[in-house]
């Protein structure tokens, strides 16, 4: 038993971005240890738009390592990949605090964090310093300051910051703890949003794979436009990240602190995140790259998105209730379930639930 076994249950007793504070130091400072060599867990894929090749399917999504300080470290504790951020051109504090609250009963957490971080020249330079040092792909999130006056600027510098650095980059405009940037949904902002920053992509050196993190909130006209306006951008785009956080609140959810406002992550996404998958799936399959985020905390789970369509799945929220044993215990269980299935790797059993594959 390492440390990181040992604390847990005392850091899990910590008010949340204390805990969160406290393992980032941890991790930094070595004290967690190693892990296994994710390689021999045999669930490696490689990406087919974008061409990244992951040691195994399991990603950190964005938000854990805000400011690119662990990334490398996390990579070789078994994650797959692992996306840094959200950073924004300048530094913000964010929303004023308490501004994260656990709900255990539920296995989940609401944020409204609002994009703190330490601005877009410190983090370029960590991140630098993280992708020299790992052992699998690390990609960066980027977003907007909530004081911009023009958001799709924001993206067109955050891409030109870090397309250099990494392996690739998420344009996150489906947080909702900043006000306005889901509205980068409609039709004619989206359309802007991929006009402009496909002119930064076009022009890079660097022209690493993009991917765009959706919401999980969206109605049937959403959707039609989200799709029409994604299927008229061309072949630039590597994929979508499906979903963020939900402002929803599921009928019945417990907990104290379940009327919150903010995104709700965990388990209570999981069924609205699976349907936003399935939806873009049934579209983009052959398309772009898919990711699934959003209550993924379990084998099982990631074998469901996987067969929904997913080529790779991140989670975050289920690290604060099973700590970094999790990252292990998935590929394990999707190993046996791909075994038991007859498919020899992930790839084979990408998509073989869509109605197309029957």
């Amino acid at each position: 038993m390492n440390l990181a076994q040992v604390s847990l249950p005392f850091v899990k007793r910590l008010p949340p971005e204390l805990a969160h504070a406290l393992t980032l130091s941890g991790l930094k400072s070595g004290l967690a240890g190693p892990r296994q060599d994710p390689s021999r867990w045999q669930t490696s894929i490689t990406l087919k738009k974008s061409g990244l090749k992951l040691f195994n399917p399991v990603g950190l999504a964005a938000g854990f390592d805000k400011n690119a300080e662990v990334g490398a470290v996390l990579t070789k504790m078994g994650f797959g990949f692992v996306e840094c951020g959200t950073v924004t051109p300048k530094p913000q504090s964010g929303n004023p605090k308490p501004r994260v609250f656990r709900l255990p009963q539920e296995r989940a957490v609401i944020n409204r964090l609002g994009f703190n971080n330490k601005g877009l020249s410190t983090v370029a330079e960590n991140l630098k310093s993280q992708t020299q040092r790992a052992n699998g792909p690390i990609g960066a999130n980027v977003g907007a300051n909530k004081d911009s006056a023009d958001f799709v600027a924001d993206y067109e510098l955050g891409l030109q910051s870090v397309l250099p650095i990494v392996d690739y980059v998420t344009m996150n405009i489906s947080s909702p703890n900043t006000p306005g940037l889901r509205d980068l949904h409609a039709r004619d902002a989206l359309k802007d949003l991929l006009s402009r920053t496909e002119a930064v992509w076009s022009a890079s050196k660097a022209q690493k794979p993009v991917f765009l993190k959706l919401a999980p909130d969206l109605d049937g006209d959403a959707i039609t436009a989200i799709t029409d306006e994604l299927a008229a951008s061309g072949t630039w785009l590597a994929g979508l990240i499906i979903s963020n956080t939900t402002v929803s609140r599921p009928h019945g959810l417990r907990g104290g602190f379940a009327q919150e406002a903010g995104g709700l992550s965990g388990r209570p996404l999981a069924a609205l995140s699976l349907e936003m998958l399935q939806h873009f799936a049934a579209e983009f399959s052959d398309t772009f790259d898919l990711i699934a985020c959003g209550g993924v905390d379990s084998g099982e789970a990631a074998y469901q998105r996987i067969r929904a369509g997913a080529q790779a799945i991140q989670l975050y929220t289920a690290l604060t209730y099973r700590g970094l044993d999790l990252i292990a215990d998935i590929n394990s269980d999707l190993r046996l379930r791909l075994s038991r299935d007859g498919f020899q790797t992930v790839a084979d059993a990408v998509g073989v639930d869509l109605p197309s594959s029957r």
